[in-house]
């Protein structure tokens, strides 16, 4: 079941985890919001953006639909793969299509489970359905190349985390349950995409 009234949060380049308004959820519900209909709104958002990089400037509006997702699609709940027994991690795209500039999809982690630390190289929005993660925040120092660790956020059901194009983040499922996450991101270049080593520093593609 997933808690009506949860903070929203947004990170910036420099690994700062900051708060950021919601809605009232009872301005959010309706009957029915179905996926179709939220991948259409995200669409008719990006479409005002000039360039691709602009995109993430709508980050307050793509939040919101998300949220109104959560609320009105038992469905989305529903969509999930039982973790692989090797990994601990299962990923579920939602929608797929040639050409499609967005990433749509479910993960379900097992207590445990932790991600190398990584960016995206585009926008992202994460909404956590069940479980707990932590988040552990890095920005990247270019003279010279390093990495910072600046702190660490708990995400909670209920909560939304999103992330500008440069964000650097390192995951892990705590808790005694499988955490389920719903991840919406915006077209991902390949060449932008990095996994991090700290100490020494290291980049390579992710």
């Amino acid at each position: 079941m997933i808690d009506l009234i949860h903070q929203d949060w947004f990170v910036t380049a420099e690994g700062q985890c900051q708060p950021r308004p919601i809605a009232r959820p009872w301005e959010l519900l309706q009957d029915h919001y179905y996926l179709h209909q939220f991948l259409s709104d995200i669409v008719q958002l990006l479409s005002n953006a000039a360039t691709e990089t602009d995109q993430w400037d709508y980050l307050p509006q793509i939040r919101q639909r998300v949220r109104q997702l959560m609320l009105n699609s038992y469905w989305l709940t529903t969509q999930r793969a039982e973790p692989d027994p090797k990994t601990g991690a299962a990923v579920l795209t939602l929608y797929d299509e040639i050409g499609y500039p967005l990433t749509v999809q479910t993960v379900t982690t097992n207590p445990g489970v932790t991600t190398p630390i990584h960016n995206h190289g585009t926008w992202g929005v994460v909404a956590l359905l069940e479980g707990q993660e932590r988040h552990t925040l890095w920005r990247q120092q270019a003279n010279p190349d390093r990495l910072e660790r600046v702190g660490h956020h708990t995400l909670r059901s209920g909560e939304i985390i999103s992330f500008c194009p440069e964000a650097i983040h390192q995951v892990e499922t705590i808790g005694p349950t499988p955490a389920l996450t719903f991840q919406l991101y915006g077209d991902t270049q390949p060449q932008a995409r990095y996994q991090f080593e700290p100490d020494p520093f290291l980049a390579k593609p992710f």
